[in-house]
């Protein structure tokens, strides 16, 4: 297959903002984050990233359809909630760069393309020449979720290798509606943190 794989900075993302609300909704349906979003949501969250003009957003494409993304943006852009974990550990949030989600339709995944979105946004936060740190952030779910796949394998043990470290006392909570409930509720979410300097 021949995916096209293209970076959009800032407002290069506004074209598509519909088709990557799309596709984190359907992925994100997906254990562990049983998200029930709404397009109207999504894209004023997406729309938070086209109006930054340090963010970026990793787009996978095929046949001229986005089939893949993964975002990142100055942490000082990202949500409070985000921020303030940081600014509580005194990290100054000017030189950290957060990661946000990767989102790959299920059918094309197992071909390397979550090792190159953290390639591509690591190298990118690293061209901006200001940041020390990037981050991202994971949602935490009971071990016996009555909806985790029996299949289901964490990914630390993946992020590990890629140079990440799991900052177990930095967590914020953030709030979504999960498949089911009828409101929303927090979910915690704990951060992963990178010397950029580590970064090849």
């Amino acid at each position: 297959m021949n995916f096209e794989i293209r970076r959009l900075v800032g407002h290069d993302s506004s074209p598509f903002i519909g088709d990557l609300a799309r596709l984190r909704i359907e992925v994100f349906r997906e254990y562990p984050y049983l998200y029930e979003g709404s397009p109207e949501y999504e894209e004023k969250y997406l729309k938070s990233y086209a109006d930054c003009a340090e963010s970026l957003i990793v787009a996978v494409f095929l046949d001229g359809k986005v089939v893949g993304a993964s975002t990142g943006l100055p942490l000082e852009a990202a949500d409070r909630a985000f921020r303030v974990p940081f600014s509580d550990k005194g990290y100054a949030a000017e030189k950290v760069f957060y990661f946000g989600e990767s989102v790959l339709k299920r059918q094309y995944r197992g071909r390397g393309m979550y090792g190159r979105f953290f390639s591509e946004r690591e190298s990118y936060a690293k061209s901006l020449d200001r940041f020390d740190f990037v981050t991202f952030c994971a949602v935490e779910r009971p071990a016996r979720h009555p909806l985790r796949p029996a299949a289901y394998v964490p990914l630390d043990r993946y992020w590990k290798k890629k140079g990440y470290e799991k900052q177990k006392d930095m967590r914020c909570f953030f709030p979504w509606k999960d498949l089911g409930e009828e409101s929303e509720s927090l979910k915690p979410m704990v951060f992963w943190t990178k010397n950029l300097a580590d970064s090849v």
